[in-house]
């Protein structure tokens, strides 16, 4: 295929998916949809074979889209209603002191958002960022930015959150080297853009806790009666845990170091994500909910409330396989693999390049993280990358689709909201914090595939 008409296929793909995201307020979902459709048909795909490979992107991605980010809705779901979060920030503040609160939260929105959504996460602890300020007489920022850098990061970098879950399915990159490599980038992007970044900016932008927000918070606080620290962090550890386990044994059984028999099929089998996720959930659902007296139907309850924005981001995702399916049966795929093979751009700056132009344009982070794995899906092959190295496509991705949040991005107007700023402070906080960590998740990233 003539380059010069690839280019204007891919351009037009993108193009028409903002025009349908951002002018005709169509969803995502469809909006991803109709743009595969467009794409295959510019390509010369028979109407059978595009049918065909709809199917097969959707049923092909869901397969495995469907379960984590299920099971890992429920999870999270269960440890916001039982107190896990506040559990956490409360026993991190305490060790830390009020002197190392910025430090104490950033760890602790480390953690809490593996399992509980960014904007949940922050809603839920915003009530301890209105204490603080108010007993220290700091800037809100000095707490709020270094809480915020912790969820922001984490819900990026590693799974089981949705987008890098999501990314990973549709590049094919193994998800123990993503949790790896996430926390490996994750903890310096999140010292350079909570704590520092946070007594920076919290000295020239003095902001003291809306007093209409923090009574309204401090009333919804469901009870004082936390679940214990040790007992949170060793729940949301253990799908991690399993997670890594089925990598190091998978590798390990591979390179011939230890034998495949009945011990290592069984732990590859129960560190699968479907395992470690369920088995995560049932402790959850027992430690956190029945042995704390929380009643079964309200288990169930809280079970059906998380499934509807997980399916959402399940449908989003799904239309992404989509899009990759009809890059690969198109051929389009192939020639912009040789395309790119032949010039000498690298995976990880490509992949946080388009994630970046679709976030900035468009404002959603998922969107622009699914719309990038899909381009560049097809594209990997070419580079014959190593599994660490896939992983590090995953972050690259996902920090170039956290760049520039600013008016068109929900999150943008959650966080001057509850924090009491206006346009112009949140622009100068919120929107420079997720770009450090765009940025400096795309410098370590680099550095770590140099070093794979």
């Amino acid at each position: 295929m003539n380059p010069l008409i690839l280019v204007l296929i891919i351009v037009t793909a993108v193009a028409s998916l903002l025009f349908l995201v951002l002018k005709l307020k169509i969803h995502a979902f469809i909006s991803l949809m109709l743009v595969s459709i467009i794409t295959g048909y510019l390509a010369g795909m028979a109407p059978a074979a595009l049918l065909e490979s709809i199917q097969e992107g959707m049923g092909g991605t869901l397969g495995f889209i469907a379960v984590v980010v299920g099971l890992g809705a429920i999870f999270g779901k269960i440890l916001e209603y039982s107190g896990g979060a506040e559990a956490l920030a409360m026993y991190m503040i305490n060790r830390f002191g009020d002197k190392n609160a910025p430090w104490a939260l950033s760890i602790t929105g480390f953690i809490i958002a593996i399992p509980v959504f960014l904007d949940v996460a922050f809603i839920i602890l915003v009530p301890i960022l209105y204490a603080l300020s108010r007993k220290t007489k700091k800037s809100l920022l000095f707490y709020g930015i270094p809480l915020l850098a912790g969820l922001a990061a984490t819900h990026s970098f590693i799974p089981p959150t949705p987008g890098p879950v999501a990314v990973s399915e549709i590049i094919g990159a193994n998800l123990g080297w993503v949790i790896i490599l996430g926390f490996a980038v994750g903890i310096p992007v999140v010292i350079l853009a909570g704590p520092l970044f946070g007594r920076y900016i919290s000295d020239r932008v003095k902001i003291i806790p809306p007093a209409e927000m923090f009574a309204h918070a401090d009333s919804n606080r469901p009870y004082t009666d936390y679940p214990a620290f040790r007992l949170v962090l060793l729940i949301i550890g253990c799908p991690l845990a399993l997670i890594l386990l089925n990598t190091i044994t998978g590798a390990l059984v591979n390179t011939g170091h230890i034998p495949d028999n009945f011990l290592t099929a069984f732990l590859i089998f129960i560190g699968h994500p479907f395992s470690a996720l369920l088995i995560a959930t049932f402790l959850a659902m027992y430690f956190l909910g029945i042995k704390r007296g929380t009643k079964k139907k309200k288990l169930q309850e809280i079970s059906n409330a998380s499934l509807g924005p997980a399916g959402i981001i399940i449908l989003v995702t799904g239309a992404g396989g989509v899009l990759k399916q009809i890059l690969i049966d198109s051929g389009i795929g192939d020639s912009l693999a040789v395309a790119v093979a032949s010039g000498s751009i690298n995976p990880v700056v490509l992949g946080w390049l388009i994630a970046a132009v679709v976030r900035v344009t468009q404002g959603s982070a998922t969107v622009a993280m699914i719309t990038a794995a899909g381009i560049i899906s097809p594209i990997l092959p070419v580079f014959e990358l190593s599994q660490p190295r896939e992983a590090l496509v995953v972050i690259s991705i996902a920090a170039g689709a956290t760049i520039l949040s600013h008016v068109n991005d929900s999150g943008f107007w959650l966080v001057g909201k509850y924090l009491g700023m206006d346009e112009k402070q949140t622009l100068q906080t919120w929107t420079v914090m997720e770009t450090i960590i765009a940025v400096s998740g795309l410098a370590f990233a680099w550095l770590l595939y140099q070093m794979f």
